[in-house]
């Protein structure tokens, strides 16, 4: 009983702060979106843009757009406290629907932005990122670039649709969405990587911290490698030379030797690096193998580059920190702090520079030639013991969540951090792997979203529904090795490592079983 009571008291103290939170967004909004600076600039930057105002938890219907710059206020005396807009520029931004075929959103669709969002838990590592992705844009020939405050701790960077060339090798640009943008994206991750560590190396004074905020990965498969232990035996009779990848085994028994069964001496031990999806240990290849900065502290998000996705409006308010998204000079990230965000004492400036036709033509021909890193693209079969199915031969009939992985199993009890939008990829892709139909996998992913500490928008929710239901073929959820996982906050298990993804988990559990 005593315990109840104290998980009711956190539950009450939690609903309090979310309260004064909403209070005093609530209370600077009318003031600060009354403005006829502010509304000038959001509604400048909003044309041809699908515009959808959030209510502090819940988002507004879609589609939606602003006619007039009164829009914002009159939208703010209903109740809304953000506005976000999409990077897709298009011909007519309410005749969009979840109904459309693709050929209709292409004919709408006349250009997109390049925005990359980056995000941090931290609004120093999100600057010094901001800072090297700056610059590696001037690179290309790119001087004309917009950076922006998201609110909180990260920065949204943008190169106008104007920038980038109508038509390369017979493809026209406006419609090679998001395939381009998110390989340009790639492109730049790869050319910041080292400067980024390099950065953050300086930044810490201690080893230990730096240590913390680093990762090895192969920089042929982006995949993080496992560690290895490699012991060479040798036989003192015979000469006879044997090596064994760990040294579990050798612990548990004495090494023989296979030609005169004499016991084998250890004559050496070396600690390597082994990336599975390449094949290659560090001690042939150590080009394959670097360090960068974990994916968890400071990214890019890739998310942001997806058909109808929002970004927070340039001087939107944000909910959890009552500051404005406001604009920064592309040379002076490194001198911005959250005061100058204030609402009250911000002067708008545009968001969208005024790009040179062309500008961005070499960072596109670049990226268009980059082979970004390949998940693995093996066919995926079952082991000896389950018999020589492929995967899609194989359906589940009497799926039961005890079969789940531990780590699925966790994420289905909610996140009380952030992390939601991973997890709902982690979760869809496992879903439709199993065979669930439409309806279950709806069912699940709503159930699971009433867990999460802040739930997804339901339209956010529905638009990933329907996309997975169109895919013929499913796609397997990430490998348990990948970073998905950690940088959500959850650890897989050894067992779980061992079987290298979640839906082979669940078959060989099902297996073992139920014998079939």
């Amino acid at each position: 009983m005593a315990e109840n009571k104290d998980v009711k008291k956190e539950e009450n103290a939690e609903v309090d702060k979310i309260n004064l939170k909403e209070e005093r967004i609530r209370k600077i909004c009318l003031l600060y979106y009354s403005r006829p600076d502010i509304r000038k600039a959001m509604f400048e930057f909003s044309k041809h843009r699908e515009c959808v105002p959030r209510y502090f938890e819940g988002f507004g219907k879609r589609p939606d757009a602003f006619q007039f710059d009164s829009d914002v206020l009159e939208l703010a005396k209903k109740g809304a406290t953000s506005f976000h807009c999409s990077e897709e520029i298009w011909q007519d931004p309410l005749e969009l629907s979840t109904d459309n075929k693709p050929e209709d959103i292409k004919n709408n669709r006349i250009g997109w932005d390049l925005l990359i969002d980056v995000d941090s838990k931290y609004l120093d590592y999100s600057k010094i990122y901001g800072e090297i992705l700056v610059e590696v844009l001037h690179n290309h020939g790119i001087k004309n670039i917009g950076v922006k405050f998201s609110g909180s701790k990260g920065l949204h960077i943008i190169v106008p649709f104007k920038a980038f060339p109508k038509e390369i090798s017979g493809k026209k640009t406006a419609e090679m969405f998001p395939e381009w943008p998110r390989l340009i994206c790639h492109y730049l991750n790869s050319k910041i990587s080292e400067k980024l560590k390099d950065r953050v190396i300086d930044l810490h004074e201690t080893s230990e911290e730096t240590s913390k905020m680093l990762e090895l990965y192969c920089v042929k498969c982006n995949n993080n490698p496992t560690k290895k232990t490699r012991i060479t035996f040798l036989c003192p009779r015979c000469k006879t030379k044997m090596q064994n990848l760990t040294d579990t085994f050798a612990r548990k028994r004495k090494i023989r030797c296979p030609n005169c069964q004499v016991e084998m001496e250890e004559l050496e031990t070396k600690e390597l690096l082994f990336c599975e999806n390449c094949n290659v240990f560090s001690d042939k290849n150590p080009e394959n193998f670097k360090e960068r900065v974990q994916s968890k502290h400071i990214d890019a998000d890739l998310v942001l580059v997806s058909p109808r996705h929002l970004f927070r409006m340039p001087y939107s308010l944000h909910e959890k920190t009552s500051l404005a998204s406001v604009v920064i000079d592309a040379d002076k990230i490194k001198d911005f702090q959250p005061e100058q965000a204030d609402p009250m004492k911000i002067t708008p400036r545009n968001f969208l520079p005024n790009s040179q036709e062309n500008e961005a033509k070499i960072l596109l021909s670049s990226a268009l030639e980059f082979k970004p890193p390949q998940e693995e693209k093996k066919e995926y079969k079952q082991s000896d013991n389950l018999g020589k199915k492929q995967f899609n031969d194989i359906t589940i009939t009497n799926l039961t969540p005890d079969l789940y992985p531990p780590t699925i199993k966790k994420i289905l009890e909610g996140l009380k951090t952030d992390g939601r939008k991973r997890a709902l990829f982690i979760l869809l892709s496992f879903f439709k792997s199993l065979k669930l139909s439409d309806e279950q996998i709806q069912s699940e992913i709503e159930a699971w979203n009433s867990k999460n500490t802040e739930p997804l928008p339901p339209t956010y929710i529905k638009g990933q529904l329907m996309w997975y239901a169109k895919q013929k073929e499913a796609k397997l959820p990430p490998n348990f090795d990948k970073h998905y996982y950690k940088d959500i906050g959850f650890a897989p298990s050894a067992d779980e490592l061992a079987t290298k993804n979640p839906v082979s988990y669940v078959i060989k559990k099902y297996f073992w079983k139920f014998g079939k």
